[in-house]
């Protein structure tokens, strides 16, 4: 049955490939998008769900990445390629099931990662700032965050035997990772120095140690990421940057405490030594690839210590976790699609969207659909839009162009397809530049916005959910965010379960 699927997946596929400007060069005549049409109904007829229970979980999370992103990286990635971008189909695309998810907290129209993440993860909305923890819990207010934990998919899945991996370009005690593992009143409780005296008084404990001893934390098999200064004392240096420390304040060395704790487990903090793990013979295995966050995927080759990229990661994670008897459950987060939207510098953040792209292809090819479902979505959107009128095959970061020609706005200046309702783009007092007379493309460009802030914020529309594999046909229509959370748990626990 699977490989009769299989066959006709395939035969589908080359349909498309035949008609489909995604896969060729763009369609030009009624007759060629006719085909393109009738190639996708025939694949959508043909892609029946698969209804039974999951054996693996591998959860995506593009934090930042709203429907814009989406688009204007679709197109940015298939004009890279030197094919049509307006109709490119990435990865991400070609998955079966598509929801839009509703992304507002339990007190905000517009939320941080903090509480969307939650919602996913736990399955319950909470307060802007808090992670794991309900609603019933102010910000800050460590002693009543005691009561109030939310269980998490990750301690769920490890209940249930399977092993648990947690992947983030962020630091992995940021808010969207530490959600699998951590409950706190505080995301910025990272390390012991960011807790305030009354959360010390009180016997909250950071971020950091949560993963390194925390019930579910102490259990995960594989953490990949950046955050390595929340792990090291004050008085170490840090092993790729000489001068810079780490940023506890208790003396603690918790990549030591880890490898106490794990033995046989593997620690690494650069590429050459990540190459060489043994994934096969290698229980436990922690990467903390910077201080800080990771660095950006269009900036990551000029690493001193060298990072491997999120589907290297997603790769080895699978390698690793795949040969565990009853299955795992594995997050991955592209976190800096965010921070590069915070800076108003789209090419960044497209550029980090499609490199989770090529990581959800690496999950795809890696595992079955017919056991392993693979969710994609985001925690919330930002203030990017794409407008303007430009004509079809216009970069899609450079200034707005129609028929050759260059289209002006009022002032007499260009405008460019991309840009931000606020951020740091904005000007002050000033006239605006005039993106004609600058490279919009560069990698460092900033977007221009309209209101003036230090940081773009989070924008509060719907983002997308898309899904393959079992009880992926559960994501559809428009849903709560946190009822993600149950349709990954109803695929772990079977169809049938209550």
């Amino acid at each position: 049955m699977v490989a009769a699927r299989r066959l006709a997946r395939s035969s589908v596929l080359a349909l498309l490939i035949a008609a489909s400007p995604a896969l060729a060069q763009h369609a030009s005549t009624t007759d060629a998008y006719r085909a393109q049409a009738m190639a996708e109904l025939a694949r959508i007829k043909a892609d029946a769900p698969v209804v039974g229970k999951a054996r693996n979980i591998i959860l995506f999370i593009g934090d930042g990445m709203g429907v814009s992103t989406l688009t204007a990286a679709r197109i940015h990635q298939g004009q890279r390629q030197g094919v049509d971008g307006e109709s490119f189909v990435p990865t991400m695309d070609r998955l079966s099931s598509t929801a839009l998810v509703k992304t507002y907290s339990h007190d905000g129209q517009v939320s941080d990662s903090a509480p969307t993440a939650t919602a996913i993860l736990t399955g319950v909305k909470t307060r802007n700032g808090v992670i794991g923890v309900g609603p019933e819990v102010p910000e800050n207010d460590c002693a009543t965050s005691k009561a109030h934990r939310l269980p998490s998919l990750f301690g769920f899945a490890q209940g249930q035997g399977m092993a648990t991996g947690v992947i983030s370009t962020a630091r992995i005690t940021h808010a969207t990772p530490a959600a699998t593992y951590a409950h706190t009143a505080q995301r910025d409780w990272e390390a012991d120095g960011d807790l305030t005296p009354d959360a010390r008084a009180q016997g909250c404990i950071d971020i950091a140690r949560q993963m390194v001893e925390g019930d579910v934390g102490a259990r995960l098999d594989l953490i990949l990421g950046g955050g390595r200064a929340n792990f090291l004392p004050t008085t170490s240096r840090d092993p790729e940057y000489a001068a810079m420390t780490g940023k506890r304040t208790d003396r603690k060395d918790l990549t030591k405490a880890w490898q106490r704790r794990n033995p046989r487990g593997a620690y690494v903090w650069n590429s050459a030594d990540f190459a060489k793990v043994d994934l096969t013979r290698t229980p436990r295995l922690l990467g903390l690839f910077e201080p800080d966050h990771m660095q950006y995927e269009a900036d990551r080759a000029k690493d001193t210590g060298g990072e491997p990229s999120l589907a290297d990661m997603t790769r080895s994670a699978i390698t690793m976790l795949g040969s565990r008897d009853k299955g795992y459950v594995l997050m991955v987060e592209a976190g800096r699609i965010d921070h590069a939207h915070h800076a108003g510098n789209a090419r960044r953040a497209l550029e980090d969207t499609i490199a989770l792209d090529e990581a959800v292809k690496v999950a795809m090819d890696m595992t079955d659909r017919a056991d392993t479902l693979v969710l994609v979505t985001a925690d919330h959107s930002h203030t990017f839009a794409m407008s303007g009128y430009p004509g079809r095959g216009n970069p899609i970061l450079g200034a707005v162009t129609n028929g050759g020609q260059a289209l002006k706005a009022k002032d007499g200046k260009g405008y460019t397809t991309l840009g931000y309702a606020n951020g740091p783009g904005a000007t002050i007092d000033t006239p605006r530049a005039d993106p004609l007379q600058t490279d919009t493309t560069a990698l460092d460009y900033r977007q221009q916005a309209l209101v003036p802030l230090g940081s773009e914020t989070h924008g509060g529309d719907d983002v997308l959910a898309r899904a393959s594999g079992p009880m992926a046909h559960l994501v559809k229509g428009t849903i709560e965010q946190h009822s993600l959370y149950y349709i990954m748990r109803d695929a772990l626990s079977g169809p049938t379960a209550e």
